[in-house]
């Protein structure tokens, strides 16, 4: 789980604290579960997701957490994707990244790669993250 890995040493690094990693199957119920475990912790502002969010019969992501959102963050994949087209060209329109709000925290969804990660999390997570927690909380 590089991609994981990446994130939790990105996080550290800016000065957040990681409750938890957790590795799945490519199941939905245990995408879902997984989400709901992190979303239930005590202390947790944020969920970061990663891998499955291509387009592949595997790749079910996206749809397994979704439903757990309150509103999703459309800005969140729509700038992802313009900042890997940058990178990656055309097979940037393959990514189904997302963000949105659930519980009164903020939920990513990122591709596994190492590349995507770091992307996602230099450019657009951990620039507004702060930003993006005290608004969930507020809906809360």
């Amino acid at each position: 789980d590089k991609g994981g890995a990446l994130v939790a040493e990105l996080l550290a690094g800016a000065g957040h604290s990681v409750a938890s990693r957790e590795i799945v199957k490519d199941e939905p119920s245990e995408i879902r579960a997984a989400a709901e475990r992190a979303l239930a912790a005590d202390g947790v502002r944020a969920v970061v997701l990663t891998g499955g969010t291509g387009v592949a019969p595997r790749d079910v992501t996206p749809e397994s957490v979704e439903p757990l959102l309150e509103r999703v963050v459309p800005g969140f994949g729509e700038l992802f994707r313009m900042l890997s087209y940058e990178d990656i060209g055309s097979a940037a329109l393959l990514s189904r990244a997302l963000a949105g709000l659930a519980g009164g925290r903020v939920v990513f969804v990122l591709p596994g790669s190492s590349g995507a990660v770091r992307l996602a999390m230099e450019k657009l997570i951990l620039p507004e993250l702060g930003h993006l927690a005290a608004e969930a909380v507020k809906r809360r």
